[in-house]
């Protein structure tokens, strides 16, 4: 397997396990933090977790080849945090899956899209699912923000620390 096919297959259940861990911690915090406005983009913890969710399902439907039919992407899709969980599992399950099925030259292929704002795109695979990934490591950098506000630690979802958790010998010392 190439180093390019194993890393998105890798970048695909990395994804997967720091939102296991994100969405836990979000869970463990006192009642009412997770939907608590703060000076955020996206409102609360919850609020920018559906943003992460909604961006899934757009570019889902870009690798898909169809309409993903939203019209911004502040969305709240899911309010309740168990219900939203449960729509991020199945949707990160479908990326996995998705990893899983494909090839060095499908990695390669390149989508068109439009993006929510209706300006045209262009990407392969690859970096699509790569953007995925990095897109939701962006945004958990703000609920880990949002932790400091509480105030309560936020859980570590980096990906060296990911890959120690694997026992992987690529995994750098901490």
């Amino acid at each position: 397997m190439t180093n390019s096919l194993r890393n998105t297959r890798q970048f695909a259940r990395y994804r997967q396990w720091a939102d296991q861990l994100t969405f836990d911690a979000v869970a463990a915090l006192p009642p009412g933090e997770a939907a608590k406005v703060r000076p955020t983009l996206f409102k609360t913890m919850i609020g920018t977790l559906n943003h992460n969710y909604l961006i899934d399902l757009v570019w889902q439907a870009h690798l898909e080849g169809r309409d993903h039919g939203f019209q911004a992407r502040n969305t709240v899709l899911h309010e309740d945090l168990a219900e939203l969980w449960k729509a991020q599992q199945d949707i990160n399950r479908w990326y996995i899956d998705w990893s899983d099925r494909q090839s060095e030259q499908s990695l390669d292929e390149t989508v068109q899209f439009q993006f929510i704002g209706g300006e045209p795109g262009a990407m392969t695979r690859g970096d699509i699912l790569l953007h995925v990934v990095n897109h939701a490591t962006y945004h958990r950098g703000w609920i880990a923000e949002m932790f400091f506000q509480v105030p309560a630690r936020n859980p570590t979802t980096d990906l060296p620390v990911y890959l120690r958790s694997l026992g992987s010998a690529t995994a750098p010392a901490s």
